[in-house]
């Protein structure tokens, strides 16, 4: 998941404790993340790990036009992922063995907390109320912790992007989140 946006990579992230965190709004630098990695060594540990959106892509990837990556991929071997292909460069630059794991659907889920149940029960009842209402063509969504309907002409059809600007990509990094970038 995350192959054009990278909420949902940020949040299991921070929430598994990933020291490096790739997104396609946050184009990485191989040599940042091999850095990384050794520092983490140097200071003694044994293992680290990285959530890697769909959608991440290396600075050097980003600066080409659509045209010429996908001339630059017809050369190269062919990975299921960004995440197969990140961890063929880090054993080849590193040495260090790679576990590639990609959840799945049952996975990215997880168990429900009890802020989840009552959220999940807000929500389909307000759903609930707006078809009671036969009020159609609207969403359901959270503002300010209070539940309300939002037009599907205001969502519809466009992407809601991470801002590497935003405070929790700001905030993982104080905490010594890598994002490839710096």
């Amino acid at each position: 998941m995350g192959h054009k946006v990278g909420w949902l990579t940020l949040y299991a992230g921070m929430a598994g404790g990933a020291d490096i965190i790739l997104l396609p709004e946050i184009p990485y630098d191989i040599n940042v993340i091999v850095a990384a990695l050794k520092e983490r060594s140097k200071q003694g540990k044994r293992f680290s790990i990285l959530a890697v959106a769909e959608g991440a892509i290396s600075k050097e990837d980003a600066g080409l036009s659509k045209k010429e990556l996908k001339e630059k991929k017809k050369n190269q071997v062919i990975y299921p992922s960004v995440a197969y292909e990140l961890g063929a460069q880090i054993t080849e630059r590193t040495g260090q063995e790679v576990r590639v794991t990609v959840p799945g659907h049952t996975q990215r889920g997880g168990e429900p907390c009890p802020y989840d149940r009552v959220l999940s029960t807000r929500l389909g009842a307000a759903a609930a109320k707006l078809i009671q209402e036969k009020k159609y063509g609207y969403m359901v969504a959270v503002r300010n912790n209070e539940i309300t309907e939002v037009p599907l002409e205001e969502v519809a059809g466009k992407l809601k992007t991470v801002d590497p600007n935003c405070s929790m990509i700001q905030e993982a990094k104080m905490i010594g989140i890598s994002f490839g970038d710096e």
